[in-house]
């Protein structure tokens, strides 16, 4: 039996080999169906196949490890799912995604030594395509396994014109047989992931771990602003139609409405601008600017959208330019569940620790999983809130702490499972 100081030494060995599965050998970048990402899924499989696992791997390229039921009884083919994404952004850090995969691997192996009985089986699940970077897709992976899969995403292209079903193939996947990856829903009790937090709020309170509530909605808009090109030199300042001078206006009350809905962890970014026609002497005709707004529930963050229609209609017509918002990203909140909450919260106790609580603001593969079975998310202290970047950095102490209260979150459904008579 390993203390939690020795499972986070070991995660962060694990963490320090999977880094070294790169497409860039100046940095950290594993995109899905990469070279780097086949080779770090090989490695993988071996750490699962050394818990005890059985291991395999579906048609988009999951890995799988499977524990069975070890307590005699009626479990049948129910399982826990426990999981995260083994693919990178560019430039990326060594924790993102792959602690997920790694605390799965090291819990098991865990309940394994320990002789932790469970009337249900566990899956590891190593997913891809969670960042969204190769093509323009996310969660294929993840999407396939919760049988939710858009089949016209196969069909998407990389930058270099490389389809998804033909990299699927050379991968070693299986395009066609997309639809076996999915789990009955009957097959599944829950999924469960350990994520860093990739924001501040842990290290500011000095906590190891918080219990995930909710995973933010999403909306993404391309807003376009349409003024009057015209000299700089001979147009005065209240005859123009300045497209840009509107654009600052607009982004200064997407500001106010985002800060007004703190209550419910709102954020509102404006990430990408284009000025046409560019030129240093010549007023702007047209802005295209992106918004991208979140929040932890959908009412709050729709009736955010709607108050910023309202507002940018009324700063237009002032301005003397019209605007239009052209939405190309929609993803709902995703809740944990409160049983899962309730199970990491009794995990914490245990260990001596508070019951945080936290919204994820960032996407994750639960996203895709909330269509096959309750999802729960456990969040890792990082340092300085910092991700997707080289500097990410989670401590050893922290990270074993995750792991055990995995395997306690673990514990806790068989409890419950079997105090209840039945695996639901």
């Amino acid at each position: 039996m390993r203390t939690p100081t020795e499972l986070g030494a070991r995660a962060e060995a694990m963490l320090a080999e999977l880094a070294a599965f790169t497409d860039d050998d100046a940095n950290l970048t594993r995109l899905y169906l990469s070279p780097a990402h086949r080779a770090a899924a090989g490695r993988v499989a071996e750490w699962m196949h050394g818990a005890g696992l059985d291991v395999g791997s579906d048609a988009l390229g999951t890995v799988r490890g499977r524990l069975k039921p070890t307590a005699p009884g009626r479990a049948g083919n129910r399982r826990v799912l426990i999981g995260s994404h083994i693919d990178t952004v560019v430039n990326a850090g060594r924790y993102d995604g792959m602690l997920g995969v790694v605390a799965g691997i090291l819990a098991v192996e865990e309940i394994r030594a320990r002789g932790i009985e469970l009337p249900f089986g566990v899956d590891v699940l190593a997913f891809g395509d969670e960042e969204g970077v190769r093509f323009p897709t996310t969660l294929v992976s993840s999407s396939a396994v919760a049988g939710c899969l858009v089949p016209s995403d196969l069909d998407a292209r990389d930058a270099d014109g490389v389809l998804l079903r033909d990299a699927l193939l050379a991968f070693g996947g299986d395009p066609n047989a997309a639809a076996s990856a999915a789990y009955a829903r009957e097959e599944a009790l829950a999924y469960l992931e350990v994520h860093i937090e990739q924001g501040p709020v842990l290290e500011a309170e000095g906590l190891p771990i918080g219990i995930v509530t909710s995973i933010a909605g999403q909306s993404r808009f391309s807003v376009t602003v349409t003024g009057e090109a015209g000299h700089a030199g001979t147009v005065p300042m209240p005859l123009r139609r300045d497209a840009l001078a509107a654009s600052a206006e607009l982004m200064l009350a997407i500001e106010e409405v985002a800060r007004a809905g703190q209550a419910h962890q709102m954020v509102a970014t404006v990430g990408r601008l284009v000025a046409k026609p560019g030129a240093v002497n010549v007023i702007p005709a047209e802005v295209v600017f992106t918004l991208d707004i979140r929040a932890d529930a959908d009412a709050p963050r729709l009736s955010a959208i709607a108050e910023l229609d309202a507002r940018f209609q009324a700063i237009a017509d002032r301005r003397g330019v019209s605007v239009a918002m052209d939405k190309f990203y929609e993803s709902p909140t995703t809740p944990c569940a409160p049983r899962l909450q309730e199970a990491f919260a009794a995990a914490a106790r245990d260990l001596g620790l508070p019951q945080r609580q936290l919204a994820s603001g960032a996407g994750h593969d639960g996203h895709a999983m909330h269509h096959l079975t309750d999802v729960g998310m456990l969040f890792v202290r990082c340092r300085g809130g910092i991700s997707h970047n080289p500097a990410e950095f989670t401590a050893i102490d922290d990270m074993g702490l995750a792991v055990e209260a995995l395997i306690k979150a673990v514990e806790r459904l068989a409890i419950d499972a079997e105090s209840s008579g039945d695996l639901i």
